[in-house]
């Protein structure tokens, strides 16, 4: 069966499509992967989800090389460091990006589930929920498949990460699935890219400050996410029937 136009793709079984995808593009540099979702797979109706985090440089740059008008997703959740939202100004406009959309909590919503600002201290997964996974949905509409960063070097679940996977009704694909923390270095060094502010204090996963710091573990670059508690997921990347219910 010949995959030659979008109705013939779109209309192929979900299994059937990821089957196809991951045997392909197992092996393949993320450009290619890149390309294939884009060009061929999902023209017009894909998004990049980014955190404008320690590594997001390095797919923006990918990005940028293929499309730099492609639509970017920024969850401002209101509690970002302020050197990330400097930074996201910054890689902005040194790639030359032009779809970047600023996506923040429902206010009203916010008003009443956190009227003090507080309430990643009281309960993380609410928090999570209120200013990321929540907001997330409606950016999402329209779009049949999202672009993650996520590595398999970053562990937990993340270790078994395929380059395109399934969930909540989109394919998110995974184009530095295969990547090393050392791919990463080398690549931003390599192009010359501005890195996050806070990676040089010992930050390597960066996200709301108030429970972000700076990694327990070195080897472990998610150490200091969530530290001290048994939470390794804002939730983004969970199934809607795996989340724990909080509102």
């Amino acid at each position: 069966m010949a995959f030659d136009n979008a109705a013939t793709r779109r209309a192929e079984p979900v299994e059937a499509r990821l089957s196809r995808l991951n045997a392909e593009l197992r092996d393949a540099p993320a450009e290619a992967v890149l390309r294939a979702a884009l060009r061929r797979e999902w023209t017009g109706r894909i998004t990049y989800v980014s955190s404008f985090g320690a590594e997001s440089v390095a797919m923006l740059a990918l990005i940028a090389g293929v499309d730099p008008g492609l639509p970017v997703v920024f969850l401002d959740t209101g509690m970002h460091f302020p050197q990330t939202l400097d930074y996201r100004d910054e890689v902005i406009g040194r790639l030359g990006l032009t779809g970047v959309r600023n996506v923040q909590p429902n206010e009203t919503e916010r008003r009443v589930l956190d009227a003090d600002g507080r309430l990643w201290k009281r309960d993380t997964d609410a928090c999570c929920a209120l200013r990321k996974v929540r907001p997330l949905e409606p950016a999402l509409e329209g779009f049949e498949a999202w672009i993650t960063g996520r590595k398999r070097f970053h562990g937990g679940a993340r270790m078994s990460l395929p380059v395109v996977e399934f969930s909540d009704g989109r394919f998110k694909v995974n184009p530095l699935a295969n990547w090393t923390a050392e791919d990463v270095d080398d690549f931003i060094r390599e192009r010359n890219l501005p890195r996050h502010p806070l990676v040089a204090q010992g930050y390597p996963s960066i996200g709301c400050w108030p429970c972000t710091r700076p990694a327990e573990d070195p080897l472990d670059p998610r150490s200091g996410r969530w530290a001290g508690q048994d939470k390794t997921e804002c939730g983004l990347h969970v199934d809607k029937a795996r989340r724990p219910r909080v509102f």
